[in-house]
């Protein structure tokens, strides 16, 4: 992403030999702070690895071996400031996967209205964010608003297509099931179109009783009580999910310095070439 020309520093506004300065002190820093990077990514997963004993990409097995455990994901809570990104992510689901995640061909102006009437101070909206913050898995954990339902929730989930064979929406339905435990829900409720068999699949695996009546499906899967386990779990996770993003946002806020250095190192350039003249 483009530094916005907003705050973007022209050679009108430093001059050459600030922009040399500017370019000095940004190769000096560039080393060092990927290297800094780099080792404490190394650490977050060294200790993921000693905490869950979980590899972040663990490789295949052999056949006899049983099956391969799963990698984790970091899968972070949103909040109202990232209504722009969830929009952008549904919007960018073709018109078969948008049928499927809302049972309609939605636009995307019904979208937009959507996502400005989530509320996230009641549900839950989780996402898998890539390396430029782009999401590219979204699920929305919706809990009921009848006081007679008040345990039980809805599980809601949209995966971009070439994201998919990734296990996303198995690890997003997994968090979602130990948040809606710790938060004291019994019964966790999937609505879905009978066609979308990914999302059957997901329920049934976790043992949750489907019913099908013509086109659409429901899905009922009971939760057990929340233990000291599952709490101290779900935080943990959270915890290295922000750490994730955190570290993602870094290092896209490092990118975007690096294309300011680089388009003042051309202007430095340009500024040298007109000066010597033809």
């Amino acid at each position: 992403m483009a530094v916005s020309q907003a705050t973007k520093p022209g050679l009108e506004q430093i001059g050459v030999k600030g922009a040399e300065w500017v370019l000095t002190l940004g190769f000096a820093m560039t080393k060092p702070l990927k290297l800094r990077t780099f080792k404490l990514g190394e650490y977050l997963r060294r200790l993921w690895r000693r905490w869950w004993g979980v590899a972040e990409s663990a490789p295949a097995q052999a056949p006899g071996q049983g099956p391969t455990p799963p990698r984790w994901v970091p899968i972070r809570s949103l909040s109202p400031r990232h209504k722009l990104r969830v929009a952008r992510h549904l919007q960018a689901l073709p018109a078969a996967d948008r049928y499927l995640r809302f049972g309609y061909a939605a636009t995307d102006e019904q979208i937009d209205r959507y996502v400005q009437g989530l509320n996230f101070e009641r549900d839950e909206i989780f996402g898998v964010f890539n390396r430029r913050l782009a999401l590219v898995a979204v699920a929305h954990l919706a809990y009921s608003v009848d006081p007679q339902w008040a345990t039980c929730a809805e599980f809601g989930v949209s995966v971009l297509p070439h994201q998919r064979g990734k296990g996303l929406g198995a690890q997003l339905f997994g968090h979602a099931v130990m948040h809606a435990r710790n938060q004291g829900v019994n019964l966790l409720f999937i609505h879905a179109l009978s066609e979308n068999v990914a999302m059957l699949k997901i329920a049934r695996h976790a043992g949750a009783v489907v019913q099908r009546d013509g086109s659409e499906s429901e899905a009922y899967l009971s939760l057990p009580q929340a233990t000291l386990d599952s709490q101290i779990n779900g935080l943990m996770q959270e915890q290295m999910a922000e750490l994730d993003y955190q570290l993602k946002m870094q290092a896209h806020q490092f990118r975007e310095w690096l294309v300011m250095v680089q388009e003042i190192r051309q202007g430095v350039r340009d500024a040298r070439h007109h000066a010597r003249g033809p």
